[in-house]
Order: structure tokens, then sequence, then C-alpha cells
């Protein structure tokens, strides 16, 4: 059994949640040697969303340690000396394959033992492969996908060393757009396959996807909907050479990027803590069923304040946002101050090409969409709001400066009545803006 060690608290995973934890660690009061992130990875925590954009770009390409957190945010950027300063210990490289609960006790690969007081699961979500649902030929070389860096470096060479050629991207999701846009300015013939009627099927209304497909489109690259990839051909070497799609279409390719979703990792914990909605459930303040053992990112189940639910939300604003409420929990607790309950008006955003897009709240309900939604304006700027019962309760918004996005935010907050959806469809931004 290779030596262990014994800390006050542990965060188990070194991505966004873990390090912006540490921050709130630090922020709140840690003594030297009673924290340690153990992470699988070989570098200290970083802002994980740079990897499907800046890390791909063809000129001024971001590295390390360029975004490590908490830039991603605008705060201080978090270098491996600042962990050592701290007295916070980083166990790097370090997998752990058992965690028992009830002893307290996590053990790595290498049969290290580590015991804690207060544990924080901040796993995150592991990209589920094609090789997972046995797809014939998905083991080729050259076949890859996007979630650590090191997946990242992998695209980067495979990038480089088939500089020209030609890009399959697999999925119609953030990834599959944000990698086609990437490939594209790598000067690649790119061609996107989905099995759904439009892209980014979870959140765009038809309309909305009609522009980005038709911007891509214009951009040159070709999308195939309403199919998808059944099988790989290889050549001797084992390296990929086509893709067999569903239909009888066979696209030839030089590399193929899979982006097809993730999964939370949770199987460590599976009949140890309460699990909901293929997450660990949490309270307001991320504890588990498990009292001193906490969830956070996009592992937990929480409950979303403002529509008196339970939900699992995979996205990096989430992930910094219930760090920084689990550890105030967690201190809040020793110091017997209360601290107010999680309330998270869901956020996410997207950037490829020159679009930028972010969207608040929830979408459901009827869909309007306003402004200029012209693939080739040279400026498109243009949104959606969802209403249900007579209340907006979702926006969107491509284009918009920090001023109009904070706008559609509180639109989405507020959940404003609106007497005509004709007027509001008339309004546009303009009915953001007055709120």
């Amino acid at each position: 059994m290779a030596s262990g060690k014994h800390f006050k608290y542990v965060i188990l995973g070194g991505g966004v949640a873990a390090g912006y934890a540490a921050r709130e660690f630090a922020k709140q009061g840690v003594q030297p040697g009673e924290l340690a992130i153990i992470s699988k990875e070989a570098v200290a925590p970083y802002e994980r969303p740079a990897l499907s954009k800046g890390y791909l770009f063809p000129q001024n390409a971001a590295r390390l340690p360029g975004f490590h957190v908490c830039v991603g945010s605008g705060g201080e950027r978090l270098l491996p000396e600042w962990y050592s300063e701290k007295g916070i210990e980083l166990i790097l490289s370090t997998e752990i394959v058992k965690a028992d609960l009830s002893t307290k006790t996590l053990t790595s690969a290498a049969g290290a033992a580590f015991t804690y007081e207060i544990l924080l699961i901040a796993t995150g979500s592991s990209v589920i492969k094609l090789t997972d649902f046995g797809t014939q030929g998905a083991d080729s070389n050259n076949i890859l996908y996007l979630r650590e860096i090191d997946d990242a470096d992998k695209l980067v060479a495979a990038i480089q060393a088939k500089k020209g050629g030609k890009a399959v991207v697999v999925g119609g999701g953030y990834i599959g757009l944000e990698l086609s846009a990437a490939l594209k300015m790598n000067d690649y013939d790119v061609t996107m396959v989905f099995p759904e009627p439009w892209c980014m099927p979870r959140l765009f209304t038809a309309d909305i996807a009609a522009f980005y497909e038709a911007y891509y489109t214009n951009k040159g690259v070709k999308i195939l909907k309403g199919t998808l990839a059944v099988g790989f051909d290889a050549n001797a070497n084992g390296d990929v050479t086509a893709v067999k799609l569903k239909d009888g279409t066979v696209l030839e390719a030089d590399i193929v990027v899979v982006g097809v979703g993730g999964r939370p990792l949770t199987t460590l914990f599976k009949g140890q803590v309460a699990e909901e909605k293929g997450g660990i459930k949490t309270d307001a303040f991320f504890e588990t069923s498990v009292p001193g053992v906490y969830a956070i990112g996009d592992v937990a189940t929480f409950p979303l304040k403002m529509y008196n639910e339970l939900r699992r939300v995979e996205h990096v604003d989430h992930a910094r946002k219930s760090a920084e409420q689990a550890v105030k929990a967690i201190k809040g607790k020793e110091s017997g101050e209360s601290v107010p309950e999680y309330d998270y008006l869901p956020y996410f955003y997207s950037r490829s090409f020159d679009l930028a897009w972010q969207f608040y709240g929830d979408n459901v309900g009827e869909t309007i969409l306003f402004g200029d939604s012209d693939p080739t304006s040279s400026k498109p700027k243009f949104g959606s709001y969802w209403i249900k019962d007579g209340k907006v309760l979702g926006a969107f918004l491509e284009g918009g400066s920090p001023d109009e996005n904070k706008a559609i935010a509180k639109v989405a907050k507020t959940q404003p009545t609106v007497a005509s959806v004709e007027e509001l469809k008339e309004e546009g931004l303009q009915f953001a803006s007055k709120i």
C-alpha cells in the first residue's frame, strides 16, 4: 500500500469547479496543509472552454499557463505556485479508483489512500465515445474527442499533420459548432453531421438554428442533418479515411471530431449517495445525502429555486458559482454564519467565427424572433424570447453588447408579464432595456 495523506478538506477533480473552490477556500481562510485537490489531469485547474475556442486558433492560440482559473471570469490567474503559497496541496496525475464515504477514504490507482473530513466531489463529465456504442471502426486513429487538455493537444497535432485536409465533425451541439468553426479557420474542408433536424436542438428553436446553419454554410461548412455516422474506414496504418453515414453517404476524412455529449462522472459514489436526474442529489448548499460530502459543477443535481425543480446544469458558469456556494456553506457551518440558498439563473453562451450568443433563463413556452437575423448581414444582431403563461421566461441574444446581454439576463430573472406577443416582437431588444 503506497502511503496516503489526511486532509481536512479534499476536492476530488481538477477542473473549473475545483479551481474556483480552491480560490474561495483561500478567500475564506484555510490553514496550510488543510486542503488538497486530487486531479487525474497533469496540470493545475484551467478554464476548460478555451479548449474548443482559443486553443485551436491558427494564430495566437491560447496556451497554458495563460488560461488557468480564474481568468475566464476576469479573476486572478492561479498558477501552480499560488497553491503552494497558500499551502494547498495539488495532487496531480492521480486517478482515484475507489471512494468509501463511510470511512472517508479515497484510493488511487497507485494504491495510495487519502482520508478527509469534508469532501467536495468535482469530478465533472467524461466524454461519450462512439466506441461506447461499438460503432464499426470507431477505434481508428484521428477520430478525436475534446474534454481535457490532452485531447486538445492531440487535436492540435492532428490539425497540423493533416493541414488543408478534410474534417468530419460528428455532433451538432456546442462542441460540433465550435470545432467546425475552428477547423474551418485552420483551412479544413469541413462537414458537420448530426441526427437532429437542426443544430443545438436542446436550446435553439428552428428559427435560431436556421441563422447559424446558413452562416456556417456561407463560411463553407457543409451540414448534413438527420443522419448518423454508422462506421469508419481506415487505411493499413489504422488512420481513418472515411465516414460511413446511415443514409449510405460516404465522406472522405483525414480527421474526425466527435462531440456527442458527456456523462457525469458519478460511478465512484454509486449506492453510497442519493442520485437524481443522472447526477448526485444535493441541497441548496450542494451538500449531498451524506453529511460533509458536497457535489459541485456537472455532477450536482440541485434545487433550481427560480423554477422550483431539481436540475443538473452542465456549464462553466454554474461550475464556478456552485463551487463558491459550497465552500461558503462549509465555512459558514464552521463559523455558525448562515449562507443564502443558491439562486441560480441558467446561463449559456457560445462563440465561433465572429459570432457570440448568450441565453438566460428557461427555454419553455412559445417563442418570438426579433432583430436582424439575416446571416449575410455585416453585423447580425437578433434574439428570441420564450413566453409561458403570459411571462417571459427565457431570452437569447446574438451579437449583443455587454449592456444588452445584462438587459436580457434581467428579463429572464424578473420574468416580466407580456400583454401582447405581437407588441413584444415589435419592441424586441427595447423591451429588455426598459426593465
